[in-house]
């Protein structure tokens, strides 16, 4: 290696192969010798097939019926607020967060109404009843609830003119 007048290294094509060469020798050595894997034991015998902890693989859930995935029931739910907290509706809750309680039960909730032979309408005005207009995702287009309508876009139409008369008064 040969130092050069700007202060770098001059390295030729046979120092910097023998220095890749050495640097991977050393790597190599460094490895540890491999050990062969036994033959996998027998289902739920050995280590791997036994569950240490069964509480560590989570809650078990309730097999899938036909309820779970009819689409009227699903339409249900979507116009219902979790109440676990996490701002979603009963369908995406229970079909996104695993870990939740709450909308499984809701669920379950639902599907029991509708085999009384309740309709959708009737479903969303009983949880209403129980637990409040704070339940549905969407407030009714009544009353002054019609105000959330349309409040917004009067508010942004406001905004736009007080930002022009600012504009024309400058």
């Amino acid at each position: 290696m040969n130092r050069r007048h700007d202060a770098t290294l001059h390295v030729d094509r046979r120092e910097f192969l023998a220095l890749g060469a050495g640097s991977f020798l050393g790597v190599v050595a460094s490895w540890r010798p491999a050990t062969l894997q036994g033959p996998d034991s027998l289902p739920g015998t050995g280590p791997a097939g036994r569950l240490w902890d069964p509480a560590r693989a989570g809650r078990s859930l309730e097999p899938v019926t036909a309820a779970d995935n009819d689409a009227a029931i699903q339409a249900i739910e979507k116009q219902l607020h979790c109440t676990c907290g996490c701002n979603l509706d009963v369908y995406t809750c229970r079909t996104t967060d695993f870990t939740c309680t709450v909308s499984p039960a809701m669920h379950q909730h639902v599907v029991r109404l509708a085999e009384r032979g309740m309709t959708g309408q009737r479903i969303i005005d009983q949880f209403v009843r129980e637990h409040g207009v704070a339940i549905l995702m969407a407030p009714p287009k009544r009353g002054f609830n019609l105000a959330g309508y349309f409040v917004p876009s009067t508010s942004e139409e406001l905004e736009r003119l007080r930002s022009e008369l600012d504009r024309l008064s400058v």
